[in-house]
């Protein structure tokens, strides 16, 4: 039954990701532009106020078109008011984000009471931000600072109530070591390439990835399936041979679900290479 739950709860709130993505890009686009028009978009397009709409032709939707994945099955993908296409992003994301908090549950490395409870639950406000992204990134080769900044706020908030709960105050230096770690690296090939290898939004993320990976060894197993998977997604260019080699390939994809790797399951990770090398 809790599996249902957390399915049912990440379907509504990949659908809120979704949407969250789709009114921020828009909002970007009215950026400078101050007409009467623009004003009235603005506020159709407001998170907390705004109604859902049609991505194409703007039709306030009904709360029938609003059930994840089973409204875009029933309407076979199209808008029911326009008949335009409704991409596939949409319930994919939808049943992504239900599967990991299935999965992170399945996985937790810490009991399900106390702060482990209360560590879970902002573990998936985080998975949300962290699926946003995603799609802008794929989407727009862009980490916006609207979400990522209240996801820094958001691991600093986690920490301190930690560190409250716990009374273990080694937990702030040893995250805030690990948060170094990413940053010190990110910050320095920025500033090297000039925002050629690595982007700012990348940098200012790298703060959240090191805060929740907890302590500076955590924080290089991060980096190491980053860059693996960042080459794995690269193959496909290189198949392709100079036509693929101009193409940008977004980094945030690959550096999310490297922290999703180490916190579920970077502590059996860790162990093992410790065991393998004192051998």
């Amino acid at each position: 039954m809790l599996f249902v739950m957390l399915a049912v709860l990440g379907l509504i709130l990949g659908s809120f990701a979704n949407a969250l993505v789709w009114r921020l890009h828009e909002q970007a686009e009215l950026t400078g532009k101050k007409s009467r028009a623009a004003a009235k978009r603005r506020r159709a397009l407001s998170i907390t106020r705004g109604r859902s709409m049609c991505t194409h032709c703007g039709h306030e939707l009904a709360a029938k078109d609003l059930v994840p994945v089973f409204s875009w099955l029933w309407l076979r993908g199209k808008c029911r008011y326009c008949g335009s296409q409704i991409a596939w992003q949409y319930p994919v994301v939808e049943v992504t984000t239900g599967l990991l908090f299935v999965v992170s549950y399945v996985a937790w490395p810490h009991a399900l009471h106390g702060v482990g409870l209360l560590q879970f639950i902002f573990w998936l406000a985080f998975l949300v931000g962290f699926i946003a992204l995603v799609i802008y990134d794929v989407r727009w080769m862009l980490l916006p600072d609207r979400i990522v900044f209240p996801l820094v706020g958001l691991a600093i908030l986690q920490l301190i109530v930690t560190v409250l709960w716990q009374r273990n105050f080694e937990t702030i230096w040893q995250s805030a070591a690990g948060a170094a770690v990413i940053f010190g690296l990110f910050w320095g090939l920025y500033q090297i390439s000039a925002g050629h290898w690595i982007g700012g939004g990348d940098v200012k993320l790298s703060l959240v990835l090191g805060l929740l990976a907890g302590t500076p060894l955590r924080a290089l197993t991060v980096i190491f399936f980053a860059s693996l998977a960042g080459t794995l997604m690269s193959i496909p260019q290189l198949i392709q041979g100079k036509k693929g080699l101009g193409k940008h390939v977004p980094f945030g994809p690959s550096l999310l679900l490297s922290v999703v790797i180490v916190v579920l399951w970077g502590t059996s990770i860790t162990n093992w290479y410790q065991t393998l090398v004192l051998k």
